[in-house]
Parts: C-alpha cells; structure tokens; sequence
C-alpha cells in the first residue's frame, strides 16, 4: 500500500499498539521514531525517520485528571472565534486526534515537521492495512523506570534492592 506524498524506499513500517500506553510517553517515542534519532545515520536536516502505524490508538491513556482538565484550543479566523474542547469531548468525536496532536507537538518546528507528521499513521483498532506489507516490524515501548526512594528501604534496617523495597511498601510495579 503506497502512502501519498511520502518516498517509502529504505523505511520500515514500525506498527506499535498503543493499548495502556501513558499518551505523552508514547508520543515521545514516537516522534523519535519519526524524526529518526534511533537510527545511526539520524541527521538533523534530513527526513530519514520510518513510517510509524500505531493500531489501538484509542485505547491510549491519560493519567489524572487530564480528560476533564486538559483542553484542546484553536481560532476560526473571525473575531471572538477562539474555541476550546476538552479531551474527553475531542474523545468522543475523533478518539486518535489526541495522540496525533500529542505527537505533532514534540516534533521539531521546522520545515521538516509535515513531512515527518505525514508519515504517522493511527488506527482506532486492531486492523490496519498495513498486515501483509514484508516490511513491517512491531515495537516495543521500553520499560518505564520508577525512581524508588531508598532511605525509606533503609529505614526497616535491612537493605532492599528497588523491587523489594515497591513490593514492600505497596507500589506496584507495572509489568511489561
């Protein structure tokens, strides 16, 4: 399946579900992926990032309270015309628009920023129809690492390494 407007020779398809997936954390290595950082010939001027297709986009997550507190502003052009949704509601009527946007912000401002923007693509569910393309590979976000503070390890007067001492005290850790 060909993509408009974007030269696929040399890119791999990098699908990646996006299912329990902190938003912001997910759109960071997005766009690096994007960008192509995580390649040894990134250079800052050149669009050499792969084609990203993120399935399950809308079972991402937000943490706290910022589906009732986070909003989603812009301007019709005409006077007074400044608009404003919050991500519960830009939920309900376009479920992928917040990792796009979440991802569009933490690519660089430059002339490069639609071209590599153009090479996301996010599907709600399951199915894309990228499946049967040889040159799809899956990825795997990489672990998060919980800072844990040891003087409260320390405390019990036995030393504890980081998953005793959450184990210990009740912070589970999220499994992989």
């Amino acid at each position: 399946m060909a993509l408009r407007g974007v030269n696929t020779t040399g890119l791999r398809f990098r699908v990646i579900d996006a299912k329990e997936q902190v938003v912001g954390r997910l759109a960071a290595q997005i766009a690096l992926i994007l960008q192509g950082k995580d390649k040894p010939t990134y250079a800052p001027h050149k669009d050499e990032g792969d084609i990203v297709i993120v399935k399950n986009a809308r079972h991402a997550e937000l943490t706290g309270k910022k589906w009732d507190q986070k909003l989603y502003r812009w301007h019709t052009g005409y006077p007074g015309g400044l608009k404003q949704r919050t991500a519960k509601d830009q939920f309900q009527r376009e479920p992928e628009d917040i990792l796009r946007r979440a991802v569009y912000g933490m690519l660089p401002k430059n002339n490069l920023r639609k071209e590599r923007a153009r090479k996301l693509r996010l599907f709600p569910d399951e199915w894309h129809p990228y499946e049967k393309d040889e040159r799809v590979v899956t990825w795997e976000m990489p672990p998060r690492k919980l800072r844990v503070r040891l003087s409260k390890c320390n405390t019990l007067g036995v030393m504890l390494d980081a998953d005793s001492c959450s184990a210990a005290f009740g912070r589970a850790r999220p499994t992989a």
